[in-house]
Order: C-alpha cells, then sequence, then structure tokens
C-alpha cells in the first residue's frame, strides 16, 4: 500500500484509536490489497465484497470478518474519503451466544492451578476487580489505593479511566506479593525486563490455559471468562446492575444487561404465575 498506508496509519493515530486496533485495521487493508495485487485507490465496492467473500468463505469467524469490515471502512471513509464505498458494506449479523459462567468453587480451582507467582496474581487481580487482561497488565504500583480500598484503572476501553473496588482479599495478596517481588519501576506486574516494561497478556493467557488443563474443567475458559463470571457473580449477589456496569467500565447498559440473562441462578428464583394461582397473591392477577 506504500503512501497510502502511512496515511492510513497517521488517520488512525490522530482518531486516537487503540494500538491494537490501529494495527488489526492496517493489517487487513494490506490484505485487502494483496488479495486483488492493486491498490485500493483503484478499487470500490465490488471489489471489497469480493475480498470479504473470500474470507467468509475460507471459514473465518465471524468476529475476523467484523474486523476486517470496520478497517475497510475507515479506509474508504476516512483515508480515502469516499463514504459511499464506507456506508455500502453491511455490517454481519454476529451470532448471540451466551458466554460459559464459572461457579465460584471452578474459580477457587483456576485461581489456585497458576502456579506462576505473577501470572497467578495478575489472574487474581484480573477477577477480583472484573478488570480485562490487558488492563490488569498495565496496572501501576500507584493504582492501588489500599487506604481507600480502590483501584485505578487507567485508559480503559474507550480510553475511559475509571475506579473499581480492592477487595480484602485481594489487597492481602498484593501485600505478600510486594514483599516477594518488590517491583522496581513504575509497573505492578512487570515483564521480563523488569522496569521498563509490564507483563504482557499473551503470558497470562498461556498461565491461564495450563491453569484450566490442571483443573480439568470441561468449559472453555479465558481470562474474559473470568470477567464474565465477575460480572455474574456481582448480580447473584444482589449488585445493583448501574453499577456493576461502572465496575465493568461499560459505555451502555445493554452491555451489562447481558449478565442478567446469563444468570440461571436469578432465572431459578423467579416465581411462576402457576404457583401463585389459589394463592393470596393470586388476587393480582385479577
Amino acid at each position: 500500500m506504500g503512501e497510502l498506508y502511512d496515511r492510513m496509519a497517521r488517520d488512525l493515530k490522530l482518531k486516537n484509536l487503540a494500538v491494537g486496533t490501529q494495527t488489526q485495521y492496517l493489517t487487513c487493508c494490506r490484505r485487502f490489497a494483496a488479495y486483488h495485487m492493486r491498490s485500493p485507490r483503484e478499487m470500490g465496492l465490488e471489489e471489497a465484497k469480493e475480498f470479504l467473500g473470500h474470507l467468509m468463505a475460507g471459514g473465518g469467524s465471524v468476529e475476523r470478518l467484523k474486523m476486517h469490515i470496520a478497517g475497510l471502512k475507515f479506509l474508504y471513509g476516512v483515508t480515502l474519503e469516499r463514504p459511499e464505498v464506507a456506508d455500502r458494506l453491511p455490517w454481519p449479523k454476529v451470532p448471540q451466544k451466551k458466554p460459559d459462567i464459572l461457579s465460584g468453587t471452578e474459580v477457587e480451582k483456576v485461581l489456585s492451578e497458576v502456579t506462576s507467582l505473577v501470572p497467578a496474581m495478575v489472574v487474581l487481580t484480573a477477577y477480583g476487580a472484573g478488570l480485562r487482561v490487558s488492563e490488569a497488565c498495565r496496572l501501576r504500583v500507584e493504582d492501588i489505593d489500599g487506604r481507600r480500598g480502590l483501584i485505578h484503572v487507567r485508559l480503559g476501553k474507550g480510553k475511559r479511566d475509571r475506579y473499581v473496588m480492592l477487595a480484602e482479599r485481594l489487597m492481602r495478596a498484593l501485600r505478600g506479593y510486594w514483599a516477594k517481588v518488590h517491583p522496581e519501576g513504575e509497573w505492578l506486574f512487570p515483564g521480563r525486563e523488569k522496569a521498563k516494561t509490564h507483563l504482557h497478556p499473551t503470558a497470562v493467557n498461556w498461565a491461564l490455559k495450563e491453569a484450566v488443563k490442571k483443573a480439568k474443567l470441561r468449559k472453555r475458559v479465558t481470562a474474559h471468562t473470568l470477567r464474565h463470571s465477575f460480572g455474574t457473580h456481582l448480580l447473584e449477589l444482589g449488585t445493583d446492575i448501574r453499577i456493576i456496569q461502572v465496575l465493568l467500565g461499560h459505555a451502555s447498559i445493554r452491555t451489562t444487561a447481558r449478565y442478567a440473562q446469563v444468570s440461571t441462578q436469578h432465572i431459578a428464583s423467579v416465581k411462576s404465575p402457576l404457583d401463585v394461582l389459589g394463592t393470596r397473591r393470586a388476587a393480582v392477577l385479577g
């Protein structure tokens, strides 16, 4: 893509999108150009649709297809200033799958099987505060406010800061961790270069994958599963859904409302009108 690649990279930076998103958009558009062996300047809607059809025929996931559409929409809508192409690229319908939720016992099993100290603390922090694994890895020492019982999450998804609770059990674990590791520099969970970089999420995901194997869980468990479980467990403990929204950093309450659909405990606690018939409460039914 040459000069066009550089222009798109500049536009992405000006939009201040997440670094990961910038990289993915650029990669998707480079694949588009490589598939046709032509510059996107010389192509339009039909070539874009042909490329997307090729991705679908190759058996890629809907999420992968959606990422490529987003990249092409940015390329044509912003960098090439051709909104007539961007606007006519349809979004695919994404199946609404209910995520696997771990029980409290299953969470304890997973936490106990992460043996490497730093990844273990990241996993404990991610579940204990409902953080994305990337947010937990990027925590600084100064972000832990033991006096007020808060964790400062900086520049989460959507470049938004937020505060979450610091659980007492997590605070005790962090004190023990600090005594053993005493991290140098700003990062609470340092990577291989110690003070220079934080632990990479890939290392945490690998440690979690091994822990799930040891725990012999049949569910598909990722770091995000712990976050889903955190939200569902809060709901089952009676926490207001609007508070859960703030803790998870959701921009829309509709995203948080998924936990109400997932929580089988809430569903099981609802009394059927059949059980009310013939009782005093049936009067409200008329």
